[in-house]
């Protein structure tokens, strides 16, 4: 087989692919074709996406691109599941930027990103105690995050919250978004497990230089429904 005919048939196992208003992140409000990968190795147990771990459509990358291109949105973000998990992620992500996509991937840290295109606008997640799954925080990740790249912290309680104000703090990353080669620092409540009014007021109490946010999609489809 030639090698154009392998990049033909190379694939990914994809959950759905939807054109949404993004609901998280710096980029809130904007329009964004989503491809949502399947699997994720993480169990977090706050995790609204669980139907994103097994099934989905075996899809040919070409495929993919061809959706994709029949949306006609310039922004595309890779999610899961935990979409790094896919040797061929990154080759999508990659042609994605080279067709001229803004392309952001949202992953819980526990991969690899250092093998991400330079281009890419990475939202990474740091798992808080509350998520069951903190063990799996790949520290090394920060080292590859720069200007336009998120970190994002979920956070279930008032120890969620101290544990992620104390990461901030410990490793520097106030002074890296200040600085500019970090993006944002994101802190988004449980959605029905953190009341946004607290998390709020602990922000305001101690002077973080950090973004809110809440799931906007949440607020204006059903939580429940898929594809938004």
């Amino acid at each position: 087989m030639t090698e154009v005919a392998a990049a033909r048939e190379a694939f990914l196992r994809v959950t759905e692919i939807f054109h949404s208003i993004q609901g998280e992140s710096t980029w809130t409000g904007v329009p964004c074709t989503f491809v949502r990968l399947t699997g994720c190795p993480l169990r977090c147990s706050w995790c609204d996406t669980a139907y994103s771990f097994h099934g989905g459509e075996r899809m040919t990358l070409e495929s993919i691109l061809e959706e994709v291109r029949s949306i006609g949105c310039p922004v595309v973000e890779l999610t899961g599941g935990e979409p790094l998990v896919h040797r061929n992620a990154f080759v999508l992500a990659d042609r994605l930027l080279d067709e001229g996509y803004t392309v952001l991937v949202e992953t819980s840290g526990s991969e690899d990103i250092s093998a991400l295109d330079p281009r890419v606008h990475v939202i990474m997640d740091l798992k808080c105690p509350g998520s069951g799954e903190m063990a799996r925080n790949r520290w090394e990740n920060l080292d590859h995050l720069d200007g336009r790249d998120e970190v994002k912290f979920v956070i279930l309680d008032r120890a969620d919250y101290e544990w992620a104000r104390g990461v901030v703090r410990e490793r520097g990353l106030e002074e890296r978004v200040l600085e500019g080669s970090l993006r944002a620092i994101l802190f988004s409540p449980v959605w029905d497990g953190l009341e946004r009014r607290l998390l709020a007021e602990w922000i305001l109490e101690d002077g973080l230089s950090v973004r809110l946010q809440t799931q906007l999609h949440k607020h204006i489809w059903d939580p429940a429904q898929r594809g938004v």
